[in-house]
């Protein structure tokens, strides 16, 4: 099992973590959503709870929920900037079977 952050993310994110107090990481799950069933949730990780799964990869700690964790196992997290108005996440999940025309949401 692994949940793997792209360079570009990792640096996204540690640049992201020193604005935020507390913060020991990124919080990975997913949410009943959408035509498809599940929407990636992204926070950042307080702590790590009796239920959550810690990896982690490129100096940062990812904490998943374990009743997240079988739709992101083998998951990529990458950070991405089309240009200066669209930048984000882009999650690239093997475990996916089909995803909304709007990339949303999707099913495993």
């Amino acid at each position: 099992m692994a949940i793997q952050l792209t360079e570009s993310a990792a640096r996204h994110v540690k640049s992201m973590l020193t604005h935020r107090e507390g913060a020991i990481g990124l919080r990975l799950g997913t949410r009943k959503s959408g035509c498809t069933g599940f929407a990636y949730v992204v926070d950042y990780a307080q702590q790590v709870g009796e239920d959550d799964t810690l990896f982690e990869s490129q100096g940062i700690k990812i904490v998943v929920d374990v009743e997240s964790l079988p739709m992101l196992d083998g998951m990529t997290v990458d950070y991405v900037k089309a240009n200066v108005l669209n930048e984000g996440f882009d999650f690239i999940n093997p475990n996916i079977k089909d995803q909304c025309g709007c990339g949303e949401s999707f099913s495993v």
